[in-house]
Parts: structure tokens; C-alpha cells; sequence
């Protein structure tokens, strides 16, 4: 297939949940997405047809693993012959949107996103203006290199794409991403206990250096414990919350 071709697949892709309906979910941003492979192929009306009939049944995964497989299917339309077989493409696409789905939305969603939020709350909290420019710079490229990567991977070896999913591992990569969250947790905790909590009184550096190792042993044990990284991450902000409405009600006073 031609780079040109390619490229308007990939770019489509971004617009996976543009006709995002409840009845088939993704279907029609999947369709939108590999039309420029009908005008590679050159079929005939009937097999257009076929072909777009096929991938508007239910389809429904992470937006940013979409284009992984997105490129699996265009190289397996690619390969089949005109009057062959295609069921083995419907089988890929139907069984891997659901682990694709879980895979993004535990590392995406669950993980790096809250990371990007907390640094990025941290450093509005520090007074920092350009606190949402390291959100963008934390979360964005991460999903484009998984977006480019994916798709490259996805067309290189058809069905045998799902090898860089497993390769890249996000689960894993989601469990450390989590703890280095908490870890950032810490250390906003402890600068905002070295400027002066609590009642306004100083506290020496050492003190909110063990405080900041207390409250990561803290996280530890919690999740030895079996409680939820995100439930830890979501109580701290709410924590961080209390004391910004004490400073801001101490303000009006």
C-alpha cells in the first residue's frame, strides 16, 4: 500500500469516537478510517460492499489502541485474496478490541492520566503557569508513540501485531506508573508541610522528609493490604483539597 494511503488511515483513526453510537459503539469510525484501502484494492462494487459490511458490525476498544489494529486488519484485507476467506480477519478484530480495551483503559485511564493530573495539579498548587503544559507533556506523547508505533507494528505483521502489545507490556508499565504517582503525592506532601503546616507553624526539613517517607510506607502497606491504588490516589487529592479550602477559608477570615 502506498505511504499516502497509510498515512490518511492513521490520521482517521484519531476520529474513532466521532460517530461514537450505542448500538455498534466504534463501527463507523472504524469504517471512516480504512476507506482509503477500497481505493487501493480497486474492488468492485459488491466486494466494497462486502468489505464495508464486514467492519460495520459492533467494534468497540481503547481509542488509542484502535490504530494497532487497525493496522493488523488493513494489512490481513491487504493480503486476502479478492474471493477469499474472511472470517480469520473478523476473528482477530472481534477478539482482540476487548483486551485492547482493558489494556488502555488500565494504563491510560487508570494510570498515566491521574500521574499527568497529579504533577500537573502540583505545580499550579506551586503557582507554576505553566502547570498544564506539563500535563500535555506528560500524557501526549506517550499515546502518540503507542498511536504511531501500534499502527506501524500492526500493518508490518498483520495478525502477529498483537506481539508489540505484549512486548511494550502496559499493565506492568500501569503498576509503576501508579507508584511513581504516590511518590509524587509525597513530595508535594512534604513541601507543603515544610511551608508551614499545620497552623502555620514551620517544620524543620528533616521532619517533612520522614513525613514524605511515612506517607509512601503508608501507600505500601495500604496496597499490601489489598486496598486500590486508585482509591489511595483519588483519597490524597481529596486530602490535598481540605487543606486548599482551610488555606482559602484562613484567607477570608
Amino acid at each position: 500500500m502506498r505511504r499516502g494511503s497509510l498515512i490518511k488511515i492513521f490520521w482517521r483513526s484519531f476520529f474513532i469516537h466521532a460517530a461514537l453510537n450505542f448500538r455498534r459503539m466504534q463501527n463507523l469510525g472504524f469504517a471512516y478510517a480504512i476507506i482509503p484501502l477500497l481505493k487501493e484494492r480497486k474492488l468492485s462494487g459488491s466486494d466494497e460492499e462486502a468489505l464495508l459490511t464486514r467492519h460495520l458490525q459492533m467494534f468497540n476498544t481503547h481509542p488509542y489502541l484502535s490504530t494497532p489494529l487497525i493496522g493488523s486488519i488493513v494489512r490481513m484485507e491487504e493480503e486476502r485474496p479478492d474471493e477469499g476467506d474472511a472470517s480469520p480477519i473478523v476473528v482477530v478484530k472481534q477478539s482482540l478490541m476487548g483486551p485492547y480495551a482493558a489494556i488502555g483503559d488500565t494504563f491510560f485511564w487508570g494510570a498515566l492520566r491521574p500521574c499527568a493530573g497529579i504533577i500537573s495539579a502540583g505545580l499550579a498548587w506551586l503557582g507554576l503557569i505553566l502547570a498544564p503544559a506539563a500535563f500535555i507533556a506528560v500524557y501526549v506523547p506517550a499515546h502518540v508513540w503507542v498511536r504511531v508505533k501500534g499502527f506501524l507494528e500492526g500493518y508490518r505483521r498483520g495478525k502477529q501485531g498483537i506481539e508489540f502489545i505484549r512486548r511494550i507490556d502496559l499493565p506492568r508499565t500501569a503498576v509503576r506508573v501508579r507508584w511513581l504517582s504516590l511518590v509524587v503525592l509525597a513530595g508535594f506532601a512534604a513541601f507543603l508541610l515544610r511551608d508551614g503546616y499545620p497552623a502555620g507553624t514551620e517544620i524543620p526539613r528533616l521532619v517533612a522528609a520522614s513525613a514524605g517517607l511515612v506517607i509512601i510506607l503508608a501507600c505500601w502497606l495500604m496496597i499490601k493490604k489489598g486496598i486500590s491504588q486508585i482509591y489511595i490516589l483519588y483519597g490524597a487529592v481529596t486530602l490535598f483539597l481540605i487543606f486548599s479550602m482551610r488555606d482559602f477559608l484562613t484567607c477570608c477570615k
